[in-house]
Order: structure tokens, then C-alpha cells, then sequence
């Protein structure tokens, strides 16, 4: 298993996306041993989807303490992540996690696609 880094988070983590994320994890009896992975893929509307789940720790990956939750990132995501907050937002049109990026330039309707 990587190490954990004490430095500079690449991601903050709102107190309702850690709510939700806790929740998830108990309902769907996600074993202690997986953590929450973010990550992007090619695809979607603009270019990139974003990755969010939970996972077991890879030997490629970055591991993170963010507000209680052990997050797993692949080194090579940080360049699209670094900076980005994910929310849990629950209106009356939208309800589910919100990626909040500096790194896109473009972001299509869905919430859950960019360009880099």
C-alpha cells in the first residue's frame, strides 16, 4: 500500500461530500479497506469524465487524508485535479456530487464532463 502524504491536499472535500460519502459507504458495506478514489477518464461530453469511487489502494497511487476520508489518486490525475473541490448538492434540478474545477476550461451541462 502507498503511503499516506501529510502535505498540501490536491482536493477539498465539502462537510456535505463527506456526509454523503460516509453514508454510501456504510449503506453499500464498502469494506474498511477501500478508500475513495478520484480520478478522470477520456470521454463525456467535453473530453474528460471525472472518476469517483470507492477502490482498494493500487501501487500507483497518491493516498490523502482529506476531512476524515482516505482519498486514492493516481499521480498522473493530479494535473487535472490539483485545486478542485467536490460537493454533495441537493436541489430541486440537480442533486449529487458537484466537481468545482480550476483546471477546466470547459465544463459541459451535466456537471460531470471537461476539457483541460
Amino acid at each position: 500500500m502507498s503511503e499516506v502524504l501529510t502535505e498540501a491536499k490536491p482536493i477539498t472535500l465539502t462537510a456535505g461530500a463527506v456526509k454523503q460519502l460516509q453514508r454510501i459507504k456504510a449503506e453499500q458495506n464498502i469494506p474498511d479497506n477501500y478508500a475513495l478514489r478520484i480520478g478522470v477518464k477520456g470521454g463525456g461530453c467535453s473530453g474528460f469524465s471525472y472518476m469517483l469511487g470507492f477502490d482498494e489502494p493500487k501501487d500507483n497511487d497518491s493516498t490523502y487524508e482529506i476531512e476524515g476520508v482516505t482519498v486514492l489518486m493516481q499521480k498522473s490525475h493530479a494535473i487535472y485535479l490539483l485545486g478542485m473541490e467536490i460537493d454533495w448538492q441537493e436541489g430541486l434540478e440537480n442533486r449529487g456530487f458537484a466537481f468545482n474545477n480550476p483546471n477546466a476550461k470547459e465544463t459541459c451541462g451535466c456537471g460531470t464532463s471537461f476539457s483541460a
